[in-house]
């Protein structure tokens, strides 16, 4: 026997070997041995395990098959032992099939049937983790895929505008909440080459912020696993709609996702040039001074910021805005360890390929050197300690006997 339920002993087979709880709908996994359908799932889906619990051998086969003997022995149990407080579970709902979803993606191919089917994929794929699997084993991501890309292509001439965006809306919902594996983002960048741009167009035409924020969302999932070549041909609109995004704030996770993207893509090709060109340089400064209190987002921000101070182009444009240099030194000390690294290095590309003598007067005046002579005095950490002694040094001669610097900082400037 095992442990007891209630007062009563409870079968040590009726207990699930991983939560030690007993099992309400019993599944045998490939290695031979039985789980509770929720823990079992958990631990393969939830916790990313690829073997099983007991045995520990590798499984090639994630399929779970109802155990209806020991269900219905358990469910018997739970029966008889009623007069001391145990009760019965109902049957539980079996999982959808491979087959039934693949049927449903065949009817969805008829213009008069796709809204019916799409709604029921999206209830689907929200039900459980174990039908997330089954769906995107079955090929469900890139026929949907194709829908996003190509909306029209799959509806009649006759249907509005507006079912075909709705559609194409409903199977972005799908695809967001499939939470695809890293193999399976991979293959649907390689096999649908215009999902990208179907992206882009959700984001540039979609009225529904909520879609806009799927769309950003996968495209930061999809550049997690790309691969550099994939990151350098993008389209300038990528960046226009990037932007977009920023200056719009649809959300805080919209916002973190497109900072994270472009943390990924500007280091390759021309992007950072492209970044430029779209108008980031001034969207960033503004979120730097909109979300003062937010530190992740201000990492973000300046991470992307340092990015894009390599280029010329970059630098000019910080210099552009009124408040670009200011807001970078400001987040010094304020932000943390993290920004304080980035805030040095944005200031050492200006200082070093854009000191002209405005450049470096402007900043004397906004008090950025003594803020600089203050970073030598604290434990920053020994590269931007570095990094700033390098910035002191390039202009010494304007700024070291400087009035604006205060006296209590002057003793720290390198000699």
């Amino acid at each position: 026997m095992g442990d007891s339920e209630n007062g009563v002993e409870v079968p040590s087979y009726f207990i699930c070997p991983i939560s030690l709880d007993i099992m309400k709908d019993p599944v045998i996994l490939s290695s031979g041995i039985t789980y509770d359908r929720e823990s079992i799932e958990k631990w393969l889906y939830t916790n990313k395990n690829v073997t099983c619990p007991v045995t520990k051998q590798a499984l090639t086969d994630l399929e779970l098959t109802p155990n209806h003997t020991l269900r219905r022995l358990i469910q018997s149990w739970c029966t008889i032992n009623a007069p001391f407080g145990i009760e019965r579970f109902p049957t539980p709902r079996l999982p959808v099939s491979k087959s039934q979803i693949l049927k449903l993606l065949q009817d969805s191919k008829s213009p008069n049937m796709q809204m019916k089917c799409l709604k029921r994929l999206k209830a689907i794929v929200m039900e459980s983790d174990m039908n997330k699997r089954s769906m995107e084993a079955v090929g469900t991501a890139d026929y949907l895929a194709c829908i996003i890309s190509n909306p029209s292509s799959s509806m009649t001439s006759s249907l509005l505008v507006e079912e075909v965006s709705s559609g194409a809306e409903e199977a972005l919902s799908i695809v967001y909440h499939l939470h695809l594996s890293k193999t399976g983002l991979k293959s649907l960048h390689k096999k649908t080459g215009e999902f990208v741009e179907g992206l882009i167009r959700v984001m540039q035409r979609s009225t529904s912020f909520e879609s806009r924020t799927y769309a950003i969302l996968l495209l930061k999932s999809m550049f997690e696993v790309a691969e550099p070549i994939d990151m350098m041909s993008l389209n300038p609109n990528f960046f226009i709609q990037l932007n977009q995004c920023l200056v719009n704030q649809i959300s805080r996770k919209a916002t973190k996702a497109a900072l994270k993207i472009l943390i990924d893509v500007c280091p390759w090709g021309r992007n950072r040039i492209k970044a430029v060109e779209a108008g980031l340089v001034h969207a960033l400064i503004n979120i730097l001074l909109d979300y003062d209190d937010e530190k992740r987002i201000s990492e973000m921000v300046l991470t992307v910021l340092d990015q894009i101070c390599l280029s010329a182009d970059g630098r000019a444009e910080l210099l552009k805005h009124g408040a670009g240099l200011a807001v970078v030194s400001k987040k010094i000390f304020r932000v943390s360890q993290v920004a304080n690294a980035r805030a040095v290095r944005i200031l050492y590309s200006v200082a070093k390929f854009s000191g002209n003598t405005s450049v470096v007067q402007e900043m004397l005046q906004l008090g950025i050197v003594g803020k600089l002579c203050f970073v030598l005095q604290v434990d920053c950490g020994s590269k931007t300690s570095e990094r700033t002694k390098e910035i002191l040094k390039m202009h010494a001669r304007v700024w070291k006997n400087s009035s604006c610097i205060p006296c209590n900082l002057i003793s720290s400037y390198p000699s």
